[in-house]
C-alpha cells in the first residue's frame, strides 16, 4: 500500500477539478470517496473532504509501467519497487483502451497530432495536423507504444484525468507526463490491466480497495459499467489470494459492505481480536 489519505475543507472559489489535481488525483477520486453529493464544478464552501491519496498496489509483475483501468491509474515501478503513481483518463465506451503487455517505442516533447481517419470521419472538421501547442490535445509529452496508433501523454484538457473520454489513449496531467517522461525511457515495459478490486497488506492488517465510477463521471456514453452485483465473486477470489493461510481472520461482512460503498480507498477487512 502507498500514500496516506488527507482532508481538505472547500472554499467559496474551489471546484473538484482544480482540488483533484492540486493533489494529484481526478475528482472522481474525490466523488467516490466522499458520501456528500457534489456537482464538480461548484461544490460548495466549508465541505471538509476526504482526499484518497493511499492506493493498494495492483496485482502483477512490478517491472515498468503498470496501466490499471480498474482504478485509472498508472503505477511505474523500477526494480521491482514503486517509484510514482499518476491518475490517468482512458478510452471511452466505442473506443476502449486495450489490455495486454507492449512497450514505449518512442518519446517526443511538444508533439504534433495527426488525427486518424477514423476520428476524422467522427469529427470531420478535425485538421489533418494538430501542431504543437496548447490546442494539441497530446499536450506536451507523448510517449509512443508498440501497440500501434496508442500514446501515454499530457492534455490540453485536464478535467478529463480520471474519466473514460478519450480515443483509447492513456492521457495524464500535465505535470505528471513532465515526470513521467524523465523517468522512462525507449523500451520500458508496459502492462495494461484491469482490476477494479485489489487487495493487500498494511501494518498486518488486511485491505481491499474497490472502484466504481459514480455516474456523473460514466456519463451516457459509459454504461458498459460492471454491475456491483459481479464485484461479489470477484472481491472473494482477490480476497483469498492476497490472504493466503489467513484467510479465517478476514471478516467478509467488511468484505461487503466494502464492495456495496465502493469508495475506491483501502478498507480494512479483518476480523475483531477477541
Amino acid at each position: 500500500m502507498i500514500g496516506v489519505n488527507q482532508y481538505y475543507t472547500t472554499t467559496k472559489d474551489d471546484t473538484l477539478i482544480n482540488i483533484a489535481r492540486k493533489f494529484d488525483i481526478s475528482f472522481a477520486d474525490i466523488l467516490s470517496a466522499n458520501d456528500v453529493e457534489m456537482d464538480p464544478w461548484i461544490p460548495g464552501e466549508n465541505k471538509k473532504l476526504l482526499i484518497p491519496k493511499s492506493h493498494i498496489l495492483p496485482f502483477g509483475k512490478r517491472d515498468g509501467i503498470i496501466i490499471n483501468i480498474g482504478d485509472l491509474r498508472l503505477y511505474l515501478f523500477k526494480e521491482g519497487k514503486i517509484l510514482e503513481s499518476y491518475p490517468i483518463g482512458i478510452g471511452r465506451s466505442g473506443w476502449e483502451t486495450p489490455m495486454g503487455k507492449s512497450k514505449i517505442i518512442k518519446k517526443k516533447k511538444d508533439p504534433i497530432w495527426i488525427p486518424p481517419e477514423s476520428i476524422r470521419k467522427e469529427d470531420p472538421s478535425l485538421p489533418k495536423v494538430v501542431a504543437a501547442g496548447k490546442d494539441n490535445p497530446l499536450g506536451n509529452r507523448a510517449l509512443y507504444l508498440s501497440m500501434p496508433s496508442y500514446l501515454i501523454h499530457g492534455t490540453n484538457k485536464p478535467y478529463g484525468v480520471g474519466m473514460k473520454v478519450s480515443h483509447g489513449c492513456i492521457r495524464l496531467y500535465p505535470e505528471d507526463i513532465e515526470l513521467l517522461f524523465e523517468y522512462v525511457s525507449e523500451g520500458t515495459k508496459v502492462n495494461i490491466i484491469n482490476q477494479r478490486i485489489k487487495a493487500g497488506w498494511k501494518n498486518n492488517k488486511l485491505f481491499i480497495e474497490v472502484h466504481v465510477l459514480p455516474d456523473y463521471v460514466r456519463g451516457s456514453i459509459n454504461r458498459d459499467e460492471i454491475k456491483k452485483s459481479d464485484l461479489y465473486p470477484m472481491a472473494y477470489n482477490i480476497v483469498q489470494k492476497a490472504a493466503g493461510l489467513k484467510i479465517t481472520l478476514v471478516d467478509w461482512e467488511k468484505v461487503n459492505k466494502a464492495i456495496l460503498l465502493s469508495k475506491g480507498i483501502p478498507t480494512e477487512i479483518m476480523l475483531k481480536k477477541q
